[in-house]
């Protein structure tokens, strides 16, 4: 089983699934988490994306910003005050 995703803004939940491997832009920079990533409570920058990759290889992106990422266990919450799929 690999890493547990969460993305939600304000108004939704914009996806959640399993993915390999999810980087977010952070105010500290991008950031990678992969399955036993140590534990992350991080600020999303002002203007980014969010790349998941699912375990088939399929990209899923998003804009999502004014927000953070926590990582715990083998769970990637992110919440963002604005979010949206890009592909």
């Amino acid at each position: 089983m690999g890493l547990q995703v969460t993305l939600v803004s304000a108004e939704e939940e914009v996806w959640t699934g399993e993915a390999s491997l999810v980087v977010a832009k952070t105010t500290e920079g991008e950031i990678g988490f992969m399955q036993g990533h140590e534990p992350v409570l991080a600020i999303l920058a002002a203007e980014g994306q969010v790349r998941i990759t699912e375990p088939s290889g399929t990209k899923v992106i998003a804009d999502a910003r004014d927000g953070f990422v926590s990582m715990e266990g083998q769970t990637l919450t992110i919440v963002a005050g604005h979010a949206t799929l890009v592909s």
